[in-house]
């Protein structure tokens, strides 16, 4: 079975500033990649970081190359990054097997052949969510837990911004080309992540959402601080960030991201922070 994509282009932040809802969401807007029985992926031209999906619910899936990569395998020049969001679920790679329950993750170094993805109960299918990203060096394949991640708490209840920042995929834990992965949760009764604001010029970043309450909402902050933008954004939906755009959200009620980036620099703490109070 092929691996389905669509491919985005860059912008400029002189021509994003002028794009409506509809042209803000076709560009950024990453949604409905999560699909049953497939394995999908948007490949964008920021830093050729690739968001994606695989979901195996009737049988396993087989991560198959696309035209785009010019490879004979998906990951001959490429690294993965796996967090499972769903259900317990199995990634074998290269014929060695990882169990994956909920939240956990999956380094995958470049090099490695074959990659298959599939659930232990198809009544209750595990939900991969992948990032990829080029890459010039051989790494191990690596399963971490929550409880192998670097773990930061950030914020106060007092500005809604309480939240435990779990780095799952940064080098203090595993070894990467350029690709780095965490998850941000929410603390009940929080809704602003990333406050203050930040950008990093050095490299891009996606943030994906999940576990947002049915019929609550993410506002998703994007832009150059002096001219931001807004996207509304629903559970297990993503944004693609340009270097040049700030990243940060509120909502209607306390959930969980992804966050994922791909680029120059792999000092996690590298970042240009934007206070409150230079937004526009």
């Amino acid at each position: 079975m092929a691996v389905n994509y669509e491919v985005r282009y860059p912008t400029h932040p002189d021509d994003a500033k002028h794009y409506d809802t509809e042209r803000l969401r076709k560009e950024y807007l990453v949604k409905d990649f999560l699909k049953n029985d497939e394995i999908y992926f948007v490949l964008s031209h920021y830093d050729r970081m690739m968001v994606g999906g695989a979901v195996p619910v009737t049988k396993p899936l087989t991560l198959e190359t696309i035209e785009p990569l010019k490879a004979p395998y998906f990951l001959e020049r490429t690294e993965l990054g796996i967090i499972n969001i769903g259900n317990t679920g199995k990634v074998s790679v290269d014929g060695k097997e990882f169990i994956l329950n909920r939240k956990d993750a999956l380094y995958v170094g470049k090099g490695n052949k074959e990659v298959i993805f599939s659930s232990l109960d198809s009544a209750n299918p595990a939900r991969f969510y992948l990032n990829a990203a080029p890459a010039h060096k051989e790494f191990p394949t690596k399963l971490i837990t929550l409880k192998d991640a670097e773990v930061v708490e950030l914020g106060s209840s007092a500005t809604s911004n309480q939240r435990r920042i779990n780095k799952l995929m940064v080098n203090t834990v595993v070894e990467t080309c350029q690709l780095q992965m965490g998850m941000t949760e929410l603390l009940s009764g929080s809704v602003w992540n990333t406050m203050p604001a930040h950008l990093h010029d050095r490299r891009m970043e996606v943030y994906f959402y999940f576990d947002v309450p049915e019929n609550q909402a993410v506002c998703h902050f994007m832009g150059q601080p002096q001219e931001t933008r807004h996207l509304w954004l629903h559970n297990e939906q993503a944004v693609l960030s340009p270097t040049w755009s700030i990243h940060c959200a509120t909502a209607t009620a306390s959930y969980v991201f992804i966050w994922g980036m791909a680029g120059q620099n792999m000092n996690y703490g590298d970042m240009d922070v934007i206070q409150p109070t230079q937004l526009r």
